[in-house]
């Protein structure tokens, strides 16, 4: 494997582990904790980092390395308004340039989905989190804007990682399998208009939802803070701290 497959490779990995919700919000992310897991060398690790904190998925510290990026009420009402707009932006042009292969892919892609069965933990849950994330993707995938495409994949990630971390407990509101068949119905039946308003309604009631939960659990919402510098002895130098892995 090249420096850069394996890269790449790494960058899959280590994302899906942080949408999975597997490091908490504020967690240090210890490379050679991770090398050692990985069986990798640290200088593709600390590329995959570093592309993955392009994203914001990773927050890089100055001397310090790299942690999971804080969670805030701020920034899941940013991702879900931006959610919001792209994803239905993007819906509506694929209505306008799908064809009959766009549509084959939607149908499949629910029939995947309702068939999944969502499990509480374990395997069966992250097979119903691809066949969910494939499902709204292929609404999508007709737009003809990679970019955009892009974009709406990057903010599923970061949404994702809020609603896994604080969904796993809560149990939903509505009728989420007949939300997405009739927002893909919609679609394929080309109502632009009604499939791309149901959209919205779906994403921004999934944001209220992990926004009631992140809430209602500060201890889990909450970053660590910092530990504060142990002050200079009389030599002059600065005292040293540890910090816990949290994992």
């Amino acid at each position: 494997m090249t420096d850069r497959t394996l890269t790449a490779a790494l960058v899959d990995h280590l994302r899906q582990a942080i949408v999975a919700g597997r490091f908490k919000p504020g967690d240090r992310l210890r490379l050679t904790d991770l090398r050692d897991e990985l069986g990798v060398s640290l200088s593709p690790l600390r590329e995959a980092l570093m592309s993955l904190s392009a994203e914001r998925l990773v927050d890089v510290e100055a001397q310090r390395g790299f942690r999971m990026p804080p969670v805030s009420e701020a920034t899941l009402k940013e991702i879900t308004t931006l959610r919001i707009e792209f994803e239905s932006m993007a819906l509506r042009a694929a209505m306008e340039h799908g064809d009959l292969a766009w549509e084959s892919g939607i149908a499949a892609a629910l029939h995947r989905l309702l068939g999944t069965g969502r499990a509480p933990s374990g395997s069966g849950l992250q097979e119903w989190e691809s066949a969910h994330r494939a499902f709204h993707m292929s609404l999508l995938s007709a737009c003809a804007m990679p970019l955009l495409l892009n974009f709406c994949s990057l903010l599923h990630d970061h949404s994702d990682r809020y609603r896994r971390l604080f969904l796993r407990t809560h149990a939903g509101d509505r009728d989420v399998p007949g939300e997405h068949t009739r927002i893909a119905e919609l679609t394929m039946a080309r109502k632009v208009d009604q499939a791309c308003a149901l959209l919205r309604q779906h994403i921004a009631r999934t944001g209220v939802n992990v926004r009631r939960a992140l809430t209602s659990e500060p201890g889990a919402a909450a970053s660590p803070s910092p530990k504060p510098k142990k002050p200079q002895g009389r030599s002059g130098r600065p005292g040293s701290s540890r910090t816990t892995d949290r994992r």
